[in-house]
């Protein structure tokens, strides 16, 4: 289903090493240093991703970071659709995904993806990102909760993709949204017990 043969299993090398470098990047790490905040891992729950920069009380770098978070993926996806085709754009937006949730850097102790995720999603269907954003708002309005927002969006995605019938990114943001899950185990399970923080609440 995925045509790996168009590109070249060289050039599928080339992409793949590309995306992971460019998504491992901690910028919640590096910013957070930056700001004199001290190491991110220390914090909360010790994620590198926007959420636990939040938990330093500074706003304006939790947006930095998600929107660097994303962007990553975003340019992994554009430069790997520039230089080797349309079929390479995919393979190094999911490079730079797992980038981020692995990166080499920090002994494989990444962040979750919601953010990567997302810019993997705009930088090889941009009309995906909308869809995304409406399924998280729709959730996070009736239950307040982030986290399950995020999983219900992720779900959703790959369904939409096959229905209009983008099997290539269906099948590899399914593959995502399982990573995710996988990632959001404790969150779920706090979801299930009850005990996950909502939005807005302090505490």
């Amino acid at each position: 289903m995925i045509d790996i043969s168009a590109l070249g299993w060289g050039n599928l090398a080339i992409v793949l090493l590309f995306g992971y470098l460019l998504g491992s990047i901690p910028f919640g790490l590096v910013l957070t240093k930056m700001a004199g905040l001290g190491d991110l891992r220390s914090i909360g729950s010790g994620n590198i991703g926007a959420t636990n920069v939040l938990r330093t009380g500074n706003k304006k770098l939790a947006a930095a970071t998600l929107l660097l978070d994303a962007l990553k993926a975003t340019a992994a996806a554009l430069i790997a659709h520039a230089v080797f085709g349309q079929n390479a754009a995919l393979f190094g937006g999911f490079a730079a995904f797992i980038g981020h949730l692995f990166p080499v850097w920090l002994g494989f102790k990444g962040g979750k993806g919601v953010a990567t995720y997302i810019g993997t999603l705009l930088g090889v269907e941009p009309r995906m990102v909308l869809v995304f954003a409406i399924v998280w708002l729709a959730v996070a309005f009736i239950t307040r909760y982030s986290s399950l927002s995020a999983l219900v969006a992720t779900l959703v995605i790959p369904v939409v993709l096959w229905i209009l019938g983008v099997e290539e990114a269906a099948v590899v943001t399914a593959v995502m949204t399982v990573i995710t899950y996988w990632r959001h185990k404790e969150n779920i399970g706090r979801l299930i017990a009850g005990t996950e923080s909502k939005i807005g609440k302090k505490g």
